[in-house]
């Protein structure tokens, strides 16, 4: 499986579902998460506070998944999840994977094959930027069918030219 890189606004991106990194509220914040539920309009919030209410009343759980409909964004899908806040105290790298791959499985049960990726964790969270391509790099290796095109992308010129340099290599 090739995993594309690209520089560029995940909002923009012509997939069938792209990736929100998330807050455990799932009622919007800032970063990748304000610029979805900004892009994508009202009707993404309306849902999230659906699955709040329905689903996951105490949040959404750090390394899990879950869908909504993408409002007026380019995909049919935004595919929710919540990556770890970085620390040195303790290894939270397994959790951080556990983003791309419950985030893939997710894809694949609603059909998508096609998906966008922002790097989780990179931002807010502080997770050092090599090591969350690493991460993501690990946790996007064997995408499930029907998933057939995995895209990382990277919004900052610096984080592209890491993440395209470890993909290449």
């Amino acid at each position: 499986m090739l995993i594309e890189v690209r520089q560029g606004d995940i909002t923009t991106e012509r997939v069938d579902a792209i990736v929100n990194a998330a807050n455990s509220s799932l009622l919007g914040g800032g970063g990748v998460d304000g610029a979805i539920h900004a892009a994508g309009g009202p009707e993404i919030l309306a849902e999230c506070r659906d699955i709040r209410k329905n689903t996951y009343p105490d949040g959404l759980p750090t390394g899990q998944a879950v869908a909504s409909g993408s409002g007026r964004l380019n995909a049919r899908w935004v595919i929710h999840t919540v990556g770890p806040v970085y620390t040195t105290r303790e290894d939270r790298s397994a959790l951080l994977r556990d983003c791309y791959r419950n985030s893939l499985a997710v894809a694949a049960r609603i059909g998508a094959t096609s998906i966008a990726f922002p790097l989780i964790s990179s931002g807010i969270f502080a997770w050092p930027k090599e090591d969350a391509i690493e991460q993501a790099l690990a946790g996007l290796a064997d995408p499930p069918e029907p998933v057939t095109t995995v895209r990382l992308v990277l919004f900052d010129r610096t984080t592209y030219a890491l993440a395209r340099d470890r993909v290449e290599k």
